[in-house]
């Protein structure tokens, strides 16, 4: 396979959008951590509150035990601030709405990159990714384009959000097609922790993804092999 590219760092500020709490925790945490040790800002929407995530915890006590989770996961790696955008948990769809919800927080936070996760079909051609990852990232690529456009809601100049043009990269976490890596070693340590933090939701699971020191060390030497042999997190960049 072709070697992975370095990441460009020519930015300020990341806003990361993804489904649900740990989300960003299984791979992608460890190049925040890298970032904002850098000094840049990063900041975390989250769609849902993550609570149809732990079969026998009702909803109503799942959702802020992941929430209170997620915010101290961010936090490991240098994340002040971690919004929810309220859709429901397991079945989010593609919808106006959605679109509508991640414009606003593009037009406020005003990222120059912009993540999300794979929004692909499938994980590496294995396994069937859910819908909620399927159409938060597609989501997600709409939005970046609608948000510069100041015809499309273009209510939300009432609330003081002006058209935001200046994303200049989206970034794929999970992607089956990898473009671009970046370095995470002195990240490492605090993508552990930032995963580790959900252990409400790992206390549930089993097998690989359940084990967060031996899931993200062997994320990034997989990795390194397409990176000089520098453990890294990969992903799929558009311009």
């Amino acid at each position: 396979m072709d070697a992975l590219q370095e990441m460009p760092t020519e930015f300020e500020r990341v806003l990361a959008v993804v489904a649900h709490p740990d989300d960003m925790e299984y791979g992608a945490a460890a190049a925040v951590a890298v970032w904002t040790d850098a000094g840049k800002t990063v900041t975390y929407v989250l769609v849902t509150r993550g609570e149809a995530g732990i079969d026998g915890i009702e909803p109503a006590v799942c959702g802020p035990l992941r929430e209170a989770e997620q915010i101290a996961a961010a936090k490991c790696v240098g994340v002040d601030v971690v919004e929810f955008l309220d859709h429901r948990d397991g079945v989010i769809e593609h919808t106006i709405d959605l679109r509508r919800d991640i414009v606003s927080a593009i037009r406020r936070h005003r990222p120059h990159l912009v993540i999300t996760l794979n929004h692909e079909d499938t994980w590496f051609g294995r396994s069937w990714n859910s819908p909620d990852h399927r159409n938060t990232g597609r989501a997600v690529l709409d939005a970046v384009g609608d948000a510069g456009n100041r015809w499309i809601f273009p209510e939300q100049m009432h609330d003081g959000l002006q058209p935001w043009g200046g994303v200049k990269w989206m970034a794929i976490a999970g992607s089956s097609n990898p473009t671009h890596a970046v370095a995470v070693e002195s990240g490492l340590e605090r993508a552990i922790a930032s995963l580790s933090a959900h252990a409400s939701y790992l206390g549930a699971l089993e097998g690989d993804a359940s084990d967060p020191r031996g899931f993200i060390t062997r994320q990034a030497e997989s990795t390194a092999a397409r990176f000089g042999g520098r453990l890294a997190t990969s992903f799929q960049l558009f311009g």
